[in-house]
């Protein structure tokens, strides 16, 4: 029952970042595409790798998400990805060519990813940087630089992923802060919260399971639970 709702869990919070991606306009969505374009002219904030300081938390807002990485020196950054490739080959030539639109998803379906090293234009991919910006809203002090890029140098490799609980924002926080955590999935749980303790959502899908029972023939026990577990999480809270 818990792996059920977790998966469910799971696909509501990838489909309310897709909804989200489809108000966008189509100049910011054309990164949306089936195999990478062209090496993309690097971002002015990535193309001064020096003025990062090994393990240094780097952000990069990205259509859906924001991708997290910590950077190692060198230009050279770690970072967590879904990857489905892992999983098919051991060819560590193909493994590190840059992750396509159709490897990631499939990572995210199969719930596997990788943590890869790759340079800063790859990981910003042409977007700006964001240096440390999470130390202001985290609670606790971040490490020191050294120890930081050595965590993430040591989980470099094949990994469990999930969108919720394991993502690429767990593994940047662990790394530089000793704890795992996302706020990116702590906005999304408080949005799903707020939605379920919305009395009109209740009511609508209350009729929704009546309209099933009348019209689709669904037995009671089907669509009973649809209505009651809203509900009596609207009831707790």
């Amino acid at each position: 029952m818990l792996d059920t709702l977790t998966f469910l869990l799971e696909r509501l919070f990838l489909l309310a970042h897709i909804k989200l991606s489809s108000l966008l306009p189509p100049l910011a969505r054309s990164c949306d595409r089936e195999d990478p374009a062209p090496q993309p002219p690097a971002a002015p904030a990535a193309t001064a790798p020096h003025r990062f300081q090994r393990g240094d938390l780097l952000e990069v807002p990205r259509t859906l998400f924001t991708h997290f990485g910590i950077y190692l020196g060198d230009n050279r950054v770690a970072h967590l990805i879904p990857d489905i490739l892992p999983v098919l080959t051991s060819d560590s030539r193909q493994i590190q060519e840059m992750v396509t639109n159709s490897r990631l998803l499939l990572g995210v379906l199969s719930k596997r990813a990788s943590i890869r090293v790759d340079s800063v234009e790859d990981f910003a991919y042409g977007a700006g940087i964001l240096l440390n910006a999470m130390d202001r809203v985290v609670l606790q002090s971040p490490l020191p630089g050294e120890e930081v890029a050595r965590q993430a140098e040591r989980l470099v490799g094949g990994v469990s992923y999930s969108l919720l609980w394991n993502n690429c924002e767990h593994f940047v926080t662990y790394c530089r802060y000793g704890a795992a955590q996302s706020l990116q999935t702590d906005k999304f749980c408080e949005w799903l919260k707020s939605l379920i303790r919305d009395q009109r959502s209740v009511l609508l899908t209350g009729l929704l399971g009546l309209l099933s029972m009348v019209c689709l023939g669904v037995s009671p026990s089907t669509a009973l639970p649809t209505a009651l577990i809203p509900f009596t999480l609207w009831m707790a809270s």
